[in-house]
């Protein structure tokens, strides 16, 4: 991206930008753009701020070329890395000595890990390697699904690290095919709910996992990430070349909204065109999902997977809905005990305690506690003061809180139970 199109897009960004609050997200691999690169772009941030406007960088990397020199800059302007594990073929291993790069200069970093073929079905070993010797603490497990067609599949079957980089066979939106290396639906299911059962045991509050997150927004009538809200089409994607595209998992022709040095980006951003990108997410879905007791958390997850049919035929369901709807059943209860402990004023993390009653005796959960006597939980409460009643119904409540991660986290001054 040349210069003159790096100062046109920040401060496009920046000026047409609603809220005080900016991402500015660089996909890809940007590293490869050199270090200057960077810190023009910050040059051209402190330019055109507007008073009051708070910028939050994003960058994704592998972090193989980060050294000292980039992450005490990106320390410095305090960017969030994301670290990145997207080949099928690659270790887990190759993210340390990113991870501790970036922990020796107190660098934010989150954890972003393509589940596949490969290692959906270790997903405990995956997770307690990401947490115990990454020490991360927010996680991003990202199904991988290459949609492909008959005629492209032998070029697909390839494997990831055998295709030539400009080939985009697996990026095109047709096809009802998936490559082998493809998460299956079920698996990541399966991958899901193991990890889940782990983390709502020891991990509420100090490990973020997305996907875990979001749900729980969800329970909450809240939605902030795209690929589970019930629109979407406010992430749009730049190109070096200046075309702006509906989203950066749409990057083809019928997508492209315009040049960003012929139209203005607001412009593109509000024309009907990315209105009604925006709203087919809702438009489009199928009967099946309408009526899906968990549509409130999944609302179809992202378009592009959309691609096989529903049990009745009709076109247009997502190809991870099994997973998800297994998973989403699964962590119903707990989902909707931690939404009432939001909403009564307590903290997320109170479950770990219930679950740990509950495994140790067997008298939450599966058996009606006594609401006169004491809580699982070991408050030394009655139950009807302390953690009864808290099981409330899902997101279609008005949420009285919102989650955060200190509305996982509790604090020990407020409960004696809690870390």
């Amino acid at each position: 991206m040349s210069d003159e199109l790096l100062d046109t897009y920040i401060r496009q960004l920046l000026e047409a930008h609603p809220s005080q609050q900016v991402n500015i997200s660089w996909q890809g691999e940007p590293t490869h753009m050199g270090l200057g690169f960077f810190k023009r772009a910050v040059e051209y941030v402190e330019k055109y701020r507007k008073p009051g406007q708070s910028i939050l960088h994003r960058v994704h990397t592998d972090g193989a070329l980060l050294n000292d020199e980039w992450c005490a800059f990106l320390n410095e302007h305090r960017f969030l890395v994301g670290l990145s594990i997207l080949g099928p073929g690659e270790s887990l291993d190759h993210l340390k000595p990113g991870a501790d790069l970036l922990r020796r200069h107190k660098v934010d970093f989150n954890i972003l890990c393509a589940i596949h073929s490969a290692n959906a079905d270790h997903p405990i070993e995956v997770y307690r390697f990401l947490r115990d010797q990454l020490k991360a603490k927010f996680i991003q497990f990202i199904p991988l699904v290459e949609r492909t067609t008959h005629d492209f599949f032998p070029l697909a079957d390839l494997g990831w690290r055998d295709r030539p980089a400009s080939d985009p066979s697996l990026y095109a939106h047709h096809g009802a095919l998936v490559t082998p290396l493809s998460v299956g639906a079920e698996q990541f299911g399966r991958f899901l709910i193991a990890i889940f059962d782990e983390w709502v045991r020891r991990d509420v509050g100090n490990i973020f996992v997305q996907t875990f997150d979001v749900a729980l927004g969800s329970w909450l009538g809240q939605h902030d990430l795209c690929i589970f809200s019930p629109t979407c089409g406010d992430a749009v994607a730049l190109e070096p070349n200046g075309d702006l595209y509906s989203c950066e998992h749409y990057v083809e022709p019928g997508y492209r909204l315009g040049n960003i040095r012929e139209t203005p980006m607001a412009k593109m951003v509000d024309s009907e065109h990315q209105r009604a990108f925006g709203q087919r997410k809702l438009s489009s879905l199928p009967k099946y999902c309408r009526e899906c007791d968990v549509l409130f958390a999944c609302n179809g997850e992202c378009p592009r997977n959309r691609f096989i049919a529903a049990p009745d035929g009709e076109p247009g369901l997502n190809y991870l809905c099994a997973g998800y709807k297994m998973f989403f059943h699964h962590i119903d209860p707990a989902m909707k005990i931690m939404a009432g402990l939001l909403r009564k004023g307590h903290w997320a993390d109170e479950i770990m305690r219930m679950y740990e009653a509950r495994d140790s005796s067997g008298s939450w959960g599966g058996t009606r506690v006594n609401r006169d006597g004491p809580c699982p939980c070991r408050s030394g409460k009655k139950f009807k003061h302390c953690h009864g009643g808290v099981e409330t119904g899902h997101g279609n409540e008005a949420p009285s809180v919102r989650v955060t991660s200190d509305s996982l986290r509790a604090e020990e001054s407020l409960h004696p139970w809690t870390k």
